[in-house]
């Protein structure tokens, strides 16, 4: 007699739930994904601005350091399913990669839509049932033999009942709901009774109390270092480049920045470090020999040959001195607050962009409440969570992906078990 399979239910089909889907059908369960969308993987479209940096082909210990929340509990997702074993899913499956600067990994068309066909394309070989336009309402849950509680089915908004021997939520986080991360997860998670923690936007741009940013909107700044503050407490600080825009700063050091900030703005501050290649005696030294043989040159003209014209035009008054100064009237005393401005440009932050706008969500299932081993729920034996719904989050550079990748794996390997 042929043994039942179990009924795994995979809610969500973005990266999360397209692997856990993946894992499960491989693992020996009969699997349903159930996708309210028109199609799979709607936010991996838009990742790395359609080119879909999926993953960072780095060792271990390198990826955790690049995970400011929660990143032991990854250990075990990241060991069972790694940024290499993810390239060869997909090299596999004929969507080869190919690595970038920064250890960025990218499909080799840089076309978001072959990660997404070659992932649909396994699942399909798998068997696992993909039902798009379903969109779930609830879950069922009944007292078990064991004592406590079990997932019994899924109820989906239309009225049906989807009996399950286990659940896999990867329903995505809050931003950019337009691909419908619309927070469904949280509201399943805590009516299960897990709890659900305040979300905040990461890896998002900074409103600055400073208007002066919005007037060089596009400008980008390359090679310069970004330092976040409390106080006199460094919270983050990189080479790299950033982005003036029409609210702020943006850009590649910005968004990481935003993994870092403190809960109180009001004790936060920014500084940019415009020339980190030079100490500020060697720099004084070149203001020193520039000046004196610019002589009657205006100053914002003089420091062209230091910044971007743009941001040169306005640097003398960032630092209290007038546009019409010439270079041979630069006193000693303004010569040293030019030195240090361009060591320390400061800027206060008002606040983050809007968490619909952000490309990852911060908070969400309580990570303490769900075992690192297998993604399994503490609460309840046959649920499971992976991908951006956790409370973990990642820098830029293809990490969030895989997060997303490897805790679906890992879910729904054991789910598959139940």
């Amino acid at each position: 007699m042929t043994e039942k399979k179990p009924n795994v239910i995979v809610v969500g089909g973005g990266a999360a739930g397209m692997v856990a889907s993946l894992f499960a059908a491989r693992a020996g369960a009969a699997v349903t994904l159930l996708e309210k969308n028109e199609k799979l993987g709607k936010k991996v479209y838009i990742t790395g601005k359609g080119r879909c940096n999926l993953t960072n082909d780095c060792d271990l210990d390198t990826f955790l350091s690049q995970v400011p929340r929660n990143p032991r509990f990854l250990y075990t997702a990241l060991s069972f399913f790694s940024p290499q074993d993810m390239m060869a899913l997909l090299e596999s499956a004929g969507c080869p990669v190919t690595v970038q600067r920064g250890r960025r990994v990218f499909p080799a068309s840089e076309k978001a839509s072959d990660v997404t066909r070659a992932l649909a394309s396994l699942m399909r070989q798998s068997g696992v049932d993909v039902r798009l336009n379903t969109a779930v309402r609830s879950l069922e849950t009944l007292p078990s033999e064991e004592g406590g509680r079990r997932v019994a089915a899924v109820l989906t908004k239309d009225g049906e009942r989807i009996p399950a021997d286990s659940v896999i939520l990867c329903t995505g986080g809050v931003s950019f709901p337009a691909t419908g991360s619309t927070g469904d997860g949280y509201r399943f998670a805590e009516a299960a009774g897990h709890t659900v923690l305040p979300r905040s936007p990461v890896l998002v741009g900074l409103d600055t109390v400073e208007t002066w940013p919005c007037s060089l909107q596009g400008l980008s700044l390359r090679n310069v270092t970004l330092t976040l503050s409390r106080g006199k407490k460094v919270l983050y600080t990189e080479l790299g480049e950033m982005l003036f825009t029409h609210f702020g700063v943006s850009g590649p050091l910005v968004l990481e920045a935003s993994c870092h900030l403190p809960e109180d703005l009001s004790k936060a501050s920014l500084r940019i470090d415009l020339k980190p290649g030079l100490t500020p005696e060697q720099l004084d030294a070149r203001l020193l020999r520039d000046f004196a043989a610019s002589g009657k040159k205006l100053l914002p003209t003089e420091l062209a040959s230091l910044l971007p014209a743009s941001l040169a035009g306005i640097f003398p008054q960032l630092c209290g001195l007038p546009e019409s100064l010439r270079c041979n009237q630069v006193t000693a005393e303004q010569r040293r607050c030019l030195a240090e401005t361009l060591k320390a440009l400061p800027l206060t932050i008002r606040s983050t962009g809007p968490l619909s706008g952000a490309i990852v969500t911060r908070g969400g299932v309580s990570v303490r409440e769900v075992d690192p081993s297998s993604m399994r729920s503490r609460l309840l034996p046959n649920l499971f969570f992976a991908g951006e719904l956790l409370d973990v989050d990642a820098h830029t550079g293809g990490y969030n992906l895989q997060i997303a990748w490897s805790t679906g794996a890992l879910a729904g390997q054991n789910a598959a078990e139940v």
